[in-house]
């Protein structure tokens, strides 16, 4: 073997990888700014957004419905772009560092959105340009970021990659968690405003760049296997192992699109119509999303150890079980908010922790469909195309946004008035995914599947091979 810089294959270990914590902690930090920005965005566009002359004009619920989902859309289309650079030229590790400097700079032009010259171009155009930059730049990483934590693994150690998924989700939740308190009392709080709430997400995309860069010599790192890697992806078996694992994907498409609603945007702006005092505390809005990731810190370790075991005893669990049955679970939650609706409509306020009962539903779905399907996703993957397949994951979670966002532009009338009622409108999505979800019981049965993981050194040419740059030969 040659003598590299870097790691260029997983060391032959049983134990965690030296690289996890600088990845966990990398996460984390990313998944703040993400989070914290996005908690404040469609309340930003529905309540605060000021025209040329610094009067308030904010759009219309629908409206920044549509623009909230066509963002996320983009931000999980380009990973499509991320994944060609990575596998193709720059290979994983140095694609996330160059776009992360790039999300830096869409997080830095939000946070000069109240400042007057910002106000004088206007804050929709400002806005437009800071989020095009995140868009690429998050866009770009996502398909790297978890396809290199499974690169982290070989045979030796892959009994843990299912727990490494776990924590890789548990820390995308932690930082969302604190993110989705702090960035809507900052917006909310006159002392602070858009600046703060947009610009200390800036600061935890910032951190996670360096964080990152700083675990470089522990990491292994995969070469790029050229742009002929193309080739393979578009060859007849290539293609065969895109069409199996999309027809697990296009159902999973309709479980983002749900999920997209709780996060931010739709129950977000169905909680302002809630009795929000609780626990003796006045509660924001865009706050009660918070349950989401407190849930999934919870629920994680509850379904690894608790639920599946208990299920497991009594059929066995395989991965598509478990997201069948998240599915389930997620059209579940959404009885729940057809029921709220119903309430709201009659000219009651029910409490929020009527909300929260469908967030804990939605939540076990989620813990039970998202960390499955990126094991799902990198292990189904042939070596080659790891970040392709972890982008065609993604591109889920797009078509869901998309989706989505053609409701809410379909439901606006060119007089402003609505096709549907919010009532019709979650009674919609509530059947579209029961129907789904019965749909992929049949269609999971006949799937057949491979495993791929990445090689290891042999023992004798650990043996022979001078020790790489921040790794070890045991």
């Amino acid at each position: 073997m040659a003598n590299h810089k870097y790691l260029r294959s997983p060391p032959n270990i049983t134990r965690m990888p030296p690289g996890v914590p600088f990845i966990i902690g990398n996460e984390a930090a990313e998944r703040f700014s993400y989070y914290g920005m996005k908690s404040i965005l469609t309340v930003f566009m529905a309540h605060y957004i000021l025209n040329n002359s610094g009067v308030l004009a904010p759009m219309e619920p629908n409206e920044a419905y549509k623009y909230s989902h066509y963002f996320v859309t983009g931000v999980y289309f380009l990973p499509i772009l991320g994944a060609i650079i990575a596998d193709g030229w720059l290979g994983r590790y140095r694609t996330i560092l160059s776009l992360s400097i790039v999300y830096c700079l869409g997080h830095l032009a939000l946070a000069f959105l109240d400042t007057s010259w910002a106000i004088a171009f206007g804050q929709r155009y400002m806005l437009a340009i800071g989020l095009a930059l995140i868009c690429l730049g998050a866009g770009g990483i996502k398909p790297c970021v978890s396809a290199n934590v499974g690169d982290q693994f070989g045979e030796s150690n892959k009994h843990l990659l299912s727990k490494m998924f776990g924590w890789f989700y548990f820390s995308i939740n932690a930082g969302s968690f604190i993110s989705t308190i702090l960035c809507p009392w900052l917006l909310a709080n006159p002392h602070f405003g858009p600046r703060w709430g947009f610009g200390i997400p800036g600061v935890a995309m910032f951190i996670a760049t360096i964080f990152f860069w700083a675990g470089r010599n522990k990491m292994v790192h995969i070469p790029p296997a050229g742009l002929g890697y193309l080739r393979e992806t578009f060859s007849r078996e290539g293609l065969l192992t895109i069409g199996r694992i999309a027809m697990v994907y296009v159902f999973i498409l309709f479980f983002w699109a749900l999920w997209g609603m709780s996060n931010g945007i739709e129950w977000t702006l169905q909680a302002e119509k809630m009795n929000l005092h609780w626990l003796g505390m006045d509660l924001f809005a865009a706050q009660v999303q918070t349950a989401n990731p407190i849930l999934i810190l919870l629920f994680i370790p509850l379904v690894n150890y608790v639920i599946y075991p208990a299920i497991d005893r009594v059929f066995p669990l395989t991965p598509l079980r478990k997201i069948g049955i998240g599915l389930f679970l997620t059209a579940l939650s959404f009885v729940v908010i057809v029921w709220i609706q119903g309430q709201i409509d009659a000219g009651l306020k029910p409490s929020v922790n009527w909300q929260f009962v469908a967030y804990v539903i939605l939540t076990l779905g989620e813990a039970m469909v998202s960390i499955t399907g990126l094991e799902f996703s990198y292990t189904q993957a042939p070596n080659s195309m790891k970040s392709s397949i972890m982008a065609l994951w993604l591109l889920t979670v797009a078509a869901g946004e998309f989706f989505d966002a053609r409701v809410n532009a379909w439901l606006l009338n060119p007089d402003g008035t609505k096709k549907l009622t919010d009532y019709q409108y979650f009674t919609f999505f509530t059947i579209l995914m029961f129907v789904m979800s019965v749909v992929f019981v049949f269609v999971a049965r006949y799937y057949k599947g491979r495993t791929y993981l990445q090689s290891q050194p042999t023992l004798d040419e650990i043996a022979t091979e001078p020790i790489l740059a921040g790794g070890s030969p045991t």
